[in-house]
């Protein structure tokens, strides 16, 4: 998937070092065929392919990217630009995910770095400085995009948006599930539904759990928490959004019924299987909570296991605040300090992406995720796929917090640790992991964007 660490830290030394050119203007190709015979794409965001770029002068630009084909689909949508337009180069440079957000930020100081770059959220405080606006009308952005209004800055401008985005479902055990005689019909929507169904898929031998009905050892706590007070009402982050809010009795209601799940209920063990996803993986765990990721990790390592996926269940049959949480894939940044003529090709680029249903759905495929894009929310073929479907009937009630600390996970993980391993009391773990969020945020710049949720209101 990467390049050797070796080449990638030599590419990366010239781009920053200033001793080569990281794009610019390219011997090739002139093009001087402005009509290209091609129809407008797109529905508020449009995009007339019929135009010449950068006069058709030939001219080069660099896409920096962690992913590479098949794990990022801007690769694709490089090809189909490049050929619509044989005058632009945009050359595409791997770096590996350690290495690439120490060397990205030192090559957009300078004027040679990348004119196009691949970006996660959770860097977002990193890289804003260099990040041009899109030249993009945000009314059209929002009404094509259904997540898009929560990367508006004060002035309306955004940076990036989601071109897709996920959350977490249960992953099931098709065969085991057979074999404890359940049916389709027995896919529980409540978590009271829930925990005689993972009884049933629960099997010991001398009061040993040798199959664990359902498994969130190791990091599937520090995810699933969020979405469960999210269910009940309660925010990540206090009223001005710049303290988490972990230590609550929200969180301690859903500590105490993840642990009775192990200790009452017996559907699962501290003791069985430190990785919930190898545990499942291994035909060991029946049942699991996952975001997409599970999708790509299911056919790369485990490709014999028969499994499936139903929305997670919620603690009552009404509605909740909200599902769970969600988080996006980004759509690439545009490099402000480039030169004018590379970021005009850049911003031009970025309007064909995200006009392009092509682009959308390559990244539905290639990363497991659901379509941002509100006229594919509902399309068939999308969603044939199990997680697109798990999905779809909750997307408008799915909150994204913003770029999260990532204490809230780290200190939650810990908070689980040492309750359900360390014999802590939940009281004192959860107030353990505040403090250490509210010293790891204390000089943050960050501030939850929960409000921007549509049904923030509802919040008790």
């Amino acid at each position: 998937m990467n390049i050797r660490k070796s080449i990638v830290a030599a590419v990366a030394a010239v781009c920053i070092a200033g001793l080569a050119a990281c794009g610019g203007t390219a011997s090739g190709t002139t093009d001087t065929k402005a009509d290209k015979g091609l129809k407008v794409m797109g529905d508020a965001i449009t995009y007339d392919p019929n135009h010449l770029v950068n006069g058709g002068k030939p001219i080069q630009l660099e896409y920096w990217s962690w992913g590479s084909k098949g794990t990022d689909p801007v690769f694709k949508m490089i090809d189909s630009y490049t050929k619509t337009y044989p005058n632009v180069t945009i050359k595409t440079v791997n770096v590996s995910w350690n290495d690439y957000w120490t060397k990205l930020p030192l090559a957009l100081k300078g004027k040679n770095g990348p004119a196009l770059f691949n970006i996660h959220n959770s860097y977002d405080a990193l890289i804003r400085p260099y990040a041009a606006d899109y030249d993009i009308d945000t009314k059209a952005l929002e009404s094509d995009y259904s997540t898009a209004a929560v990367h508006e800055d004060n002035n309306g401008k955004v940076k990036y948006i989601d071109s897709v985005i996920n959350t977490g479902n249960i992953y099931y055990n098709r065969t085991m599930w057979k074999e404890a005689g359940l049916t389709d019909a027995d896919i529980p929507t409540t978590w009271d539904e829930f925990i005689p169904i993972a009884q049933k898929l629960t099997k010991t031998d001398g009061g040993k759990i040798t199959q664990a009905g359902f498994n969130f050892n190791g990091d599937a706590y520090s995810a699933i928490y969020q979405g469960l007070n999210y269910q009940k009402g309660e925010l990540l982050f206090t009223k001005d959004g710049k303290k988490a809010n972990y230590d609550n009795n929200v969180t301690k209601e859903n500590m105490q019924f993840l642990k009775n799940l192990y200790d009452k209920y017996k559907v699962g063990s501290v003791d069985f299987g430190n990785d919930y996803t190898q545990s499942f993986g291994n035909g060991q765990t029946a049942m699991i909570y996952a975001w997409g990721h599970m999708e790509g990790t299911m056919k790369e390592k485990y490709p014999d296991i028969d499994y499936g996926v139903f929305a997670t269940p919620t603690f009552t049959k009404g509605t909740p605040f909200a599902y769970d949480r969600y988080n996006g894939e980004s759509t690439p940044g545009v490099n402000k300090n480039q030169s004018k003529e590379q970021q005009a090709v850049a911003q031009d680029f970025i309007k064909y992406l995200l006009a392009n249903d092509d682009y959308i759905r390559e990244a539905v495929a290639e990363l497991n995720s659901f379509p941002a894009k509100v006229t594919l929310q509902d399309d068939k073929e999308i969603l044939a796929e199990p997680v697109m479907a798990a999905i779809q009937p909750r997307v408008k009630r799915l909150i994204w917090p913003g770029p999260a600390p990532s204490t809230v996970e780290s200190s939650g993980k810990i908070a689980f640790q040492n309750v359900f391993q360390n014999g802590m009391s939940i009281d004192k773990a959860l107030k353990e992991a505040q403090n250490q969020m509210d010293a790891d945020m204390k000089n943050s710049d960050f501030v939850s964007l929960e409000n921007k949720y549509a049904f923030f209101d509802e919040h008790k």
